[in-house]
């Protein structure tokens, strides 16, 4: 099965909304928690629980969690195995690049079976260029396993940088997501980055998993999703954290139900 077929296999059986960990400061004081490992830990494990039967994927943001040290890595290991053991497909919100050896080994920590952290897919950075992430590509595809590679982000810095016309003509951005269709995995969209300024569009992008960021608290509608992403739309993985995890711990479960039925293209 490849990367495609098997995110494809996730939504036809169980949605495509992509409900984020982010165990904010802010969101833990709010659930009553403890800015700490154990806070984040408890955090984590509920909306895991919250989660599970009502969607199919969940991305832990591995920052807020590595703000804690070896603890707060620890209490993500725990939250990656707590999800994989519910069968929710995790998606590993870790943003690694680098080149040669580094890059293999952020792909073996995380791509892995077996390991503390094994998680179903990774999101990367290709700054080096997505040649650099062979090594990713290679152990993804061995496991089973995919990248998501950052392709169009909406934050207004990036602009300048992925809509940098290259040599051949094509901008950075869709560079980068012609070589990541070629090696069969993964990008991130945001789902408020300005496509046409960047080189994109919805035929550049059709057939390929896509993780869209940006709906719930950063602006875009869920239900926009099919007139903002156009015939890529099947293959999206909508993310929405904040917008859900503000519910709090006794509204959650009904947050995700929500947010799940008003993604479904």
């Amino acid at each position: 099965m490849s990367f495609a077929d098997r995110v494809r296999a996730v939504i036809a059986d169980r949605g495509r909304l992509c409900v984020g960990i982010d165990p904010h400061a802010g969101l833990l004081r709010d659930w009553g928690l403890e800015d700490s490992a154990a806070g984040a830990r408890d955090f984590g494990l509920r909306v895991v629980e919250a989660a599970t039967g009502r969607v199919g994927v969940v991305k832990p943001q591995a920052a807020f969690f590595e703000r804690h040290g070896a603890p707060g890595y620890a209490a993500l290991t725990e939250v990656i195995a707590a999800a994989r053991t519910a069968g929710l497909f995790v998606l590993a919100d870790v943003k690694r690049g680098d080149i040669g050896s580094t890059v293999d080994a952020y792909a073996e920590g995380w791509l892995t079976p077996g390991t503390a952290a094994e998680a179903d897919a990774m999101t990367a950075v290709a700054y080096q260029g997505v040649g650099s992430l062979r090594e990713v590509f290679a152990r993804a595809d061995a496991a089973g396993k995919g990248a998501f590679v950052l392709a169009a982000t909406s934050n207004p810095e990036s602009v300048a940088l992925q809509a940098a016309v290259r040599a051949d003509g094509r901008t950075v951005a869709r560079a980068t997501v012609d070589e990541v269709r070629e090696a069969g995995h993964g990008i991130v969209v945001g789902a408020t980055a300005p496509l046409a300024a960047l080189g994109l569009d919805d035929t550049a992008l059709a057939g390929m998993p896509i993780l869209a960021p940006g709906f719930g608290a950063q602006g875009a509608r869920l239900a926009d999703g099919p007139a903002l992403f156009g015939a890529a739309a099947e293959l999206v993985l909508a993310a929405a954290s904040r917008s859900i995890l503000a519910a709090g711990p006794d509204g959650i479960a009904d947050a995700i139900a929500a947010h799940a039925e008003e993604a479904r293209w």
